[in-house]
């Protein structure tokens, strides 16, 4: 049987995509889940900034279509709450030995937040090689990924935050990127509008984008 952990990298690996939600009304997890499956994506990360989120995690969780992910987790309290709802996996704004450790015992799969050298080598010690770059944007996106990589050569990123359309492929292409969070693809605009139409369109973009980017093995889909 394949593992949390396995599965949560394998689609990572191949999508390349990782879309980060925030939710403010847990009635619209169904509907917005669907909209991100027809836009050709089978993984989701509901942020814990609402107090919908473990409600919205519980239901779509219970569908069984998507792999479902809690974001912004502060705490172990929280790491267990969201998987006691459901949540495959949790991933951290920061890098937290009270997090990671839960998680590891759990047998569920975290992705602590970097910004610096010194926050790589703190989830080296904790046993994690794929981190969250976070923010992406105001930390030094791709030119400070770069220069991350080059002492952290085993390390994989998966830079959140100002990642955009016009960007995307740009990340995508160096072979340390794993996959990228992105929100521009399910808005909070978005969704209090319920313009699923809308969200599947611009998943269904960024999916084009992916699959004729490199992978990080250097080959690419298209």
């Amino acid at each position: 049987m394949t593992s949390p952990l396995a599965q949560l990298r394998v689609i990572l690996e191949y999508e390349r995509l990782l879309p980060v939600v925030v939710l403010d009304d847990a009635a619209a997890a169904l509907q917005l889940g669907a909209a991100i499956r027809a836009g050709a994506l089978s993984s989701i990360e509901i942020t814990l900034r609402t107090s919908a989120a473990i409600a919205a995690i519980e239901t779509l969780a219970g569908e069984g279509d998507l792999l479902v992910g809690a974001g912004t987790v502060l705490t172990a309290a929280q790491a267990e709450a969201a998987v006691a709802a459901g949540a495959s996996f949790i991933v951290s704004p920061g890098v937290s030995a009270a997090v990671v450790t839960w998680c590891r015992n759990a047998g569920v799969p975290v992705i602590p937040g970097v910004a610096t050298p010194t926050d790589i080598q703190a989830a080296l010690d904790l046993g994690i090689d794929v981190v969250k770059f976070f923010p992406a944007d105001i930390n030094g996106g791709l030119p400070a990924i770069k220069a991350l990589a080059a002492p952290f050569a085993d390390v994989k990123f998966v830079p959140t935050g100002g990642v955009s359309a016009q960007n995307l492929a740009a990340y995508l292409e160096h072979p340390s990127v794993l996959a990228v969070g992105g929100s521009w693809m399910v808005a909070r605009s978005l969704i209090a509008g319920h313009d699923w139409d809308g969200i599947t369109a611009l998943v269904a973009a960024a999916v084009v984008i992916a699959g004729e980017s490199r992978t990080p093995g250097g080959e690419s889909h298209g």
